[in-house]
């Protein structure tokens, strides 16, 4: 009995011996596998594997947001890099722009907007990653794609390809940017926050036109930022054959389907730009409203003048999120997390000034909700493992016809990550895992950091959701008087040539216009005489627009549009015995920014006739001489600013002819909301406030819908003045617009809602990791619906509740035929008054004991205003509530300087 007894309680110590020593191996595990995977862990710099980037020594998982300092003001900029870290961002991806920091050769720009190192600094000090872009070529729908005019006439170049020329002015701008970076300690190497680089873009969407020359380009390429020894990897996305080193990573919406993976072992899976926006073009829609098949539709990622409004759901980037990471990713970036403004005449042709408003910071940096909170969530969950993630062992199980499970196990550990996914678009599936069943939403994947736990759902969305009001401020719009200049038309220029110029060419990047004329003598006894017969001018141009006058009376005007640029303009008009002056504006909407050969494509008039002579048509390209002029006189006066607006004489209450300059003072818009100018009742032209270019506007390209795409244009309030008034000038291609319908506008997200099921998971937020185990965070594990209004606003108005079977979407819900009546009640004694609420979605919350059938929803719509100061206990009070943000959790709380 006695040697029982001692066998017994050695068999205790040799089990607690072995506990105590799995929990050591737990707490170290980071450690321990890093020394495994990588011997080059005590250096500081980035290296990589087959499983992730190894950052100064550690693994990383990396959430990345692409923002592009161009795109917003610095000003802005602190704002955009705080909320992407609370989004639980841990990286900032951008582009640099060539074309605007050496806009001429030789001469440099890296002042305000285009500050690239105190924008880079502005995130290493939030605690950030930062991933570069270099080009030379970016696309990025930014004008010639990021490539600066002035290459175009660089003697016998050729662009992305093995051209000397080309070659040669690459490597001066890559190693000025590289060299500007590394003075200033910006690489990880050097204690810096930049990670990772890429060299060129996309390059497999035109490799076939190079062929040996453009491999031979690429190659050179890697070379080239490889030989300067700078301590990071190096990417090309889009490039399934990167030479070397170099990480082939993917772009598109569903990198987990269609990504082959790299095309080493030793390479991780990296994931560039995951389009956080869905556009479908113009063309498409059309196809859509014919009901034709889906395949045939034509589809890309950002939206042109001329598009019909469209989203990407968010249930689609996180569920395409997490199967990426399911399958051994380790790296996400959103094209774009905030889009931003195209100011001035920056975008690429046909592209709208405002740019990618649907990522999960819109164009003026606010959340966008639910888009940003629900990738919030997905990041936490895929944090919590981690571990599972980096250092366990990949399987996969199929559990039915349309669903699987990818896990990860850590050999030794009780460490498991599980990813749970239902792949039918139509129907919830029931699966069973580790003897557990789980109930699968269609078209989602559970996530289960333990193998056990579902902590969130791709298709559920626990986050808040947020409406977006243009309100009219009264102070800018009221007593808007224009004054009025209108552009001289030249009906005769001096030139020799017998075809109309080539408008890139002409114009040289300095201005979207550019004149045309010709003159054409018409015998009397030529012009038709037979009552309805006419004679018809004809003008061939290959885009982008154009504005017609014959002998200096307006005859109309044509444009094209991003998929067809090319467009012919037909008119009956009226000539005169003699001398008949023609006189043709060519009207670009940006440069090129993506093909091959970009520096060979033309646009503008390419030929013109008159049609119904009765000596048969007239080739007006074959037999004349033409002339032209590169700009506006307004534009070489600078009409646009304060100074230049004086050297050219205004009108009141003048005609409103096309091609005229207006201008008008303004007020500072009350408050400190975010401004934009909506401009009603106009055509198309471009805006300056204060001197500085708000953009190019297009209300008269209508969408399919019948809409402008665009109708608000952001003006920063760094673009304005505090105490003066402001200088606003418009100017307009078209006639008869209504200036009394242009107006100011405040922007906010104000209206805040929740619409949350009662089945659903409870928010990520709750949990959290203890050794291998995902324990509670809370007392209270209920599901939660949580409101926070935007900071230094309260809850004034419960606009809209129901516990029951509400539909509709934010600033739409819907009552249904089932709602508890104390809904309402319930959220006011709850919400009003406080600056977040939490309300327990159940029955128990609302005393409802109708419709027992079905799963009942909470739909709340609240309104947010700025506080008028604050009562100290309700402050006490609210400080006591539910805090959904990710910003005061454990992780946050070691401080935003660990790395």
């Amino acid at each position: 009995m006695k040697s029982r007894t001692i066998y017994l309680i050695g068999i205790l110590l040799l089990v607690l011996l072995c506990l105590k020593e799995g929990h050591a191996k737990e707490k170290d595990d980071d450690d321990e596998n890093n020394k495994n995977k990588n011997k080059n862990t005590n250096k500081k710099g980035v290296t990589s594997d087959g499983t992730s980037l190894i950052i100064n020594g550690k693994r990383e998982l990396l959430y990345s947001g692409s923002v592009h300092y161009p795109r917003s003001t610095p000003d802005m900029w602190p704002s955009i890099i705080e909320k992407a870290r609370i989004g639980r961002l841990n990286t900032i991806q951008t582009y640099v722009f060539w074309n605007v920091h050496e806009p001429e050769q030789g001469k440099w720009d890296f002042k305000g907007r285009f500050d690239l190192v105190k924008f880079i600094k502005l995130i290493h000090d939030k605690g950030l990653y930062v991933t570069i872009r270099l080009g030379p070529f970016i696309q990025a729908e930014w004008n010639h794609g990021g490539l600066p005019y002035w290459l175009r006439e660089v003697p016998d170049v050729y662009f992305r390809t093995d051209n000397e020329p080309f070659k040669e002015h690459t490597e001066r701008y890559v190693r000025k940017i590289l060299g500007i970076l590394k003075e200033e300690k910006l690489f990880a190497s050097q204690g810096g926050p930049i990670i990772l680089g890429q060299i060129e873009n996309e390059y497999n969407a035109v490799k076939l036109a190079y062929k040996e020359n453009g491999e031979r380009y690429i190659r050179w390429a890697a070379n080239l930022v490889e030989s300067m020894n700078l301590g990071i990897p190096w990417v090309m996305c889009k490039q399934d054959d990167a030479p070397g080193n170099m990480i082939n990573a993917c772009n598109g919406r569903h990198c987990g389907d269609t990504y082959p993976g790299p095309n080493r072992p030793d390479k991780p899976s990296l994931w560039t730009e995951n389009w956080t926006t869905q556009y479908v073009c113009m063309h498409a829609f059309q196809l859509i409203t014919h009901q034709l098949k889906l395949n045939n539709l034509v589809s890309y990622r950002f939206r042109v003048f001329g598009d019909p409004p469209s989203n990407r759901r968010v249930e689609d980037i996180a569920y395409a999120v997490a199967r990426f990471f399911s399958k051994n990713g380790s790296h996400v970036n959103y094209y774009m997390y905030h889009g931003g403004t195209n100011f001035g005449r920056t975008s690429a042709h046909f592209v709208t000034t405002r740019y990618y408003d649907d990522g999960p910071l819109d164009e003026y940096g606010l959340e966008k909700e639910p888009k940003y909170g629900h990738l919030k969530h997905v990041h936490r969950a895929l944090e919590l493992c981690k571990k599972a993630l980096l250092w366990g062992r990949s399987r996969s199980q199929r559990l039915g016809p349309d669903t699987e499970v990818r896990y990860y196990e850590q050999p030794g550990t009780k460490v498991c990550a599980a990813f749970l996914a239902n792949n039918n678009s139509r129907e919830p599936n029931t699966v069973k895992f580790k003897g557990q069943s789980y109930v699968l939403p269609s078209r989602s994947i559970s996530i289960l950091p333990d193998c056990k736990t579902v902590v969130y759902n791709t298709a559920q969305i626990v986050a808040q959701h947020s409406w977006r009001n243009f309100i009219k401020s009264e102070k800018s719009s009221k007593n808007l008087k224009f004054d009025m200049y209108s552009e001289n038309v030249p009906s005769k220029l001096e030139g020799d040539k017998l075809i109309p110029g080539e408008l890139y060419y002409l114009t040289k990047d300095k201005t979207d216009y550019a004149w045309y004329t010709t003159s054409v003598k018409i015998d009397e006894k030529d012009l038709p005489d037979k009552k309805g017969v006419k004679t018809i001018l004809r003008v061939a141009s290959l885009g982008h627009a154009a504005i017609v006058y014959v002998n200096g009376e307006y005859e109309g005007n044509k444009h094209g549009s991003h998929e067809m640029k090319s467009f012919v303009f037909k008119k009956a008009i009226k000539l005169k015995p003699g001398e008949n002056h023609i006189s043709i504006l060519g009207v670009l909407t940006g440069f090129p920014d993506s093909g091959s050969y970009m520096e060979k494509r033309f646009a503008g008039p390419r030929g013109a006739s008159i049609i119904g002579l009765k000596s048969g048509e007239r080739d007006l390209t074959e037999n004349n001489h033409w002339g032209h002029l590169a700009g506006l006189e307004g534009e070489k006066k600078e009409v646009y600013t304060e100074k230049g607006s004086m050297k050219v004489n205004w009108v009141k209450n003048g005609e409103r002819k096309p091609l005229t300059w207006y201008k008008t003072y303004f007020e500072t818009p009350e408050g400190d909301n975010t401004v934009a100018i909506r401009m009603k009742g106009m055509g198309k032209g471009m805006i300056w406030v204060n001197g500085i270019g708000i953009g190019r506007y297009w209300m008269s390209f209508l969408s399919p819908l019948g809409q402008p795409t665009q109708s608000e244009y952001h003006i920063p309030r760094t673009f304005m003045k505090e105490k003066e008034k402001n200088f606003l000038v418009i100017f307009e291609e078209e006639p008869r617009v209504k200036l009394e319908s242009i107006d100011f506008v405040l922007v906010n997200r104000d209206t805040i809602c929740s619409f949350v099921e009662e089945k659903y998971p409870a928010s990520v937020k709750y949990w959290k990791r203890e050794g291998p185990n995902i324990v509670s965070r809370n007392k209270d594990m209920r599901l939660k619906s949580l409101i926070k209004c935007p900071q230094g606003k309260l809850i004034v108005a419960v606009e809209f509740a129901s516990f029951g079977d509400p539909t509709g979407t934010c600033g739409n819900f819907t009552m249904g035929k089932c709602s508890a009546s104390k809904s309402k009640e319930v959220v006011e004694k709850k919400c009003l008054g406080k600056s977040r609420c939490s309300i327990v979605v159940g029955k128990e919350t609302f005393q409802d004991k109708k419709c027992p059938e079905i799963v009942k929803t909470l739909a709340v719509q609240v309104k947010c205003e700025k506080r008028q100061g604050q009562d100290p206990k309700k402050k006490k009070e609210e400080a006591q509530e539910e805090d959904d943000d990710d910003d005061v959790d454990e992780k946050e709380k070691e401080g935003k300087n660990q790395r």
